[in-house]
């Protein structure tokens, strides 16, 4: 029997933080599925400041992965992304695809016009024939994990799991897929609590906690 080290020596978990995509760029569409004539804008940017919050959060969740054994693979490391295949949600997709990772957390933070929303949610796939009947049934289970986990280690306000059919990366990942958003930029105590160090570590403890939750299952 293979135990808890040898489990999470042999997981790859491939982190996405959100957005960094150059505007020239992100303004360009891509398919929202394989075959489709659906068309999406491939980054409309996300919330003011959020692809930096994502990145400081994927960095420590992988640094926390690594000491608990896992792999780990990002699909940006510094402000701007940089693929082979391209720097839309298809691109990120198929770098965790091509490295068949046991799990993709796409990491993001939410925003509002209604200022006093604040709290985790935590996005999986719906389900869809050909896109993402393969990966439906563990993407949900990672994304209970996830939330679950989360929500325990930050304290946070729980806003559940919401299944998405509109979002590229979900529609064209061969893996299991999640994304989670850690809070609400546009609501003060979440902004400050993203933006402060002690506060990313507690989220990147509670992604870490998930992983092990579903990748022991």
């Amino acid at each position: 029997m293979i135990g808890a080290a040898g489990v999470a020596a042999a997981a790859l978990i491939c982190l996405d933080p959100g957005h960094g995509t150059p505007p020239a760029i992100g303004r360009q569409l891509e398919p929202i599925g394989p075959g489709s004539r659906v068309m999406k804008i491939k980054d409309g940017g996300g919330a003011h400041g959020e692809a930096a919050v994502a990145l400081a959060i994927a960095n420590r969740t992988r640094a926390v992965l690594l000491a608990r054994g896992y792999r780990v693979a990002m699909t940006r490391t510094g402000p701007t992304i940089h693929l082979r295949d391209g720097n839309g949600n298809i691109a990120r997709a198929k770098f965790c695809n091509r490295r068949h990772a046991a799990l993709m957390i796409r990491i993001h933070a939410d925003g509002s016009a209604y200022r006093s929303l604040h709290g985790v949610s935590t996005l999986v796939p719906a389900w869809h024939s050909g896109w993402t009947d393969d990966v439906y049934a563990p993407s949900v289970r990672a994304g209970f994990a996830l939330q679950k986990a989360v929500v325990s280690a930050t304290g946070a306000p729980d806003r559940g799991i919401v299944k998405r059919s509109d979002l590229t990366g979900f529609n064209w990942a061969d893996v299991p897929v999640t994304l989670v958003e850690t809070g609400f930029l546009t609501n003060p105590t979440d902004w400050r609590l993203l933006h402060t160090a002690s506060y990313q570590q507690r989220v990147a403890l509670g992604l870490a906690n998930g992983v092990r939750a579903f990748v022991r299952r």
